[in-house]
């Protein structure tokens, strides 16, 4: 059996040996100049990029978290408006019934009632028009925040 082996082997190393050969003498075969500056300027060109990458995800990073500071403390005067304006609704409907409960007569009632609807009203209008207003005031922002942050980011052309 190992006459046997030592046959195989010797087949299958007599098979490979121009490959070996060929590999041998490929060790010793000279890169040009010329290749070995065109991959060093490969390798420096792509890092380059990979740096101008790199900073454009910084850039793009602070972007994306400026503009999430700016959500939530948005969101938060927001929430606290609406909690305010629960609070003085809740203010005048206790004011309300307060006055509706001196009325000495079912006219004044009616007229007590009357007033305190219209006062309502005005307050629902002048609320209406003040986030109106707002929310005019954060689209705008929050487009020239997004065209900010494009400008910061995108600095280099095509």
């Amino acid at each position: 059996m190992t006459t046997e082996t030592n046959t195989v082997f010797d087949t299958v190393k007599e098979a490979f040996a121009p490959v070996t050969e060929a590999l041998k003498n490929f060790q010793n075969v000279e890169v040009p100049e010329a290749a070995r500056e065109f991959v060093k300027k490969t390798a420096n060109s792509a890092k380059e990029r990979a740096a101008d990458v790199y900073a454009g995800s910084e850039k793009v990073t602070a972007a994306i978290e400026t503009a999430a500071t700016d959500s939530v403390s948005e969101f938060a005067k927001i929430s606290r408006n609406i909690q305010q304006a629960i609070y003085q609704d809740a203010e005048a409907f206790f004011a309300g019934i307060d006055k509706l409960a001196s009325a000495k007569s079912l006219n004044e009632a009616v007229q007590i009632q009357s007033d305190l609807a219209r006062a309502q009203g005005e307050v629902v209008v002048s609320r209406a028009k003040s986030s109106a207003e707002y929310l005019g005031k954060l689209v705008a922002q929050g487009a020239k925040t997004a065209q900010d942050n494009f400008a910061k980011v995108y600095t280099k052309t095509a």
